[in-house]
């Protein structure tokens, strides 16, 4: 069987995306037949503050042509402030011009971004009202919630860590999570964003902290694992990576953006 090539948009102080998303597909592997191969282009981005991310963006399209070289069989970005802090909705403005970057340099995989992914994730566990974690500092933080908040997710309790240094994400326990999520209001919720970022770890929690909560748990990493398992048409099946990727919440219509 041919692997399919997973392409993912990555900053280029991101060392999360590139472990989290082959560990979940890799333990995909263990119970079905698929198998994946995983790739890189990198956009250039040290400190999580608006005008780095801004700049950052702009590097997009040169990294999905240099994907689309690759022809790999499903692209997404890897940053998910990037996108939200830019405005409402934009994740679908970014979409399209990765989009027609790929198509442009005759690669027909289907597009994706991780905010887009954290957003249709919930839409897909029905969730109207969630708390969520995350590593950004505060305005940033405000303007994910109200990113969330505009795509019809209440968001009714959020924590944020307020780290600048994106290394410094990367390098945080996700054991830790299990403690702080304890801070968060969670009754009455119907999911829990435990990592509304891809650079700040959470794959070892998410189980742990769905299983002690009984609501669904999420991370960034998990949504985008989500989307791009329906744009490939695979199962959307991960052993240990919660309830979005159970099997028991069905794929929507098929993705083919």
């Amino acid at each position: 069987m041919t692997p399919y090539r997973i392409g993912q948009i990555v900053p280029s102080s991101n060392t999360t995306m590139e472990t989290e998303i082959p560990a979940m597909l890799r333990a995909r592997e263990s119970r079905f037949p698929e198998r994946f191969t995983f790739h890189s282009s990198r956009m250039r981005m040290h400190k999580v503050t608006p005008e780095e991310l801004k700049a950052m963006n702009a590097q997009g399209v040169r990294c999905a042509a240099e994907l689309a070289d690759a022809r790999v069989d499903v692209m997404s970005t890897a940053c998910l402030v990037a996108i939200m802090a830019q405005g409402l909705g934009y994740h679908r403005q970014t979409e399209e011009e990765l989009r027609q970057a790929a198509r442009e340099n005759h690669c027909d995989a289907p597009v994706m971004t991780s905010a887009g992914a954290l957003v249709e994730g919930l839409h897909i566990l029905g969730a109207r009202k969630v708390a969520l974690l995350a590593p950004y500092m505060k305005p940033l933080t405000e303007k994910v919630v109200a990113y969330i908040e505009h795509e019809g997710v209440q968001v009714s309790d959020w924590r944020c860590f307020e780290i600048p240094d994106n290394l410094e994400v990367g390098r945080r326990d996700p054991l830790k999570l299990i403690e702080d999520v304890a801070e968060l209001k969670t009754s009455g919720v119907d999911a829990v964003v435990l990592s509304a970022c891809v650079q700040m770890p959470s794959l070892p929690a998410i189980q742990t902290v769905e299983d002690a909560l009984g609501v669904p748990v999420v991370s960034t990493a998990v949504c985008t694992v989500r989307g791009m398992l329906d744009r490939l048409g695979l199962e959307p099946v991960v052993p240990g990576a919660g309830a979005l990727l159970s099997g028991r919440y069905p794929t929507p219509e098929a993705k083919a953006s």
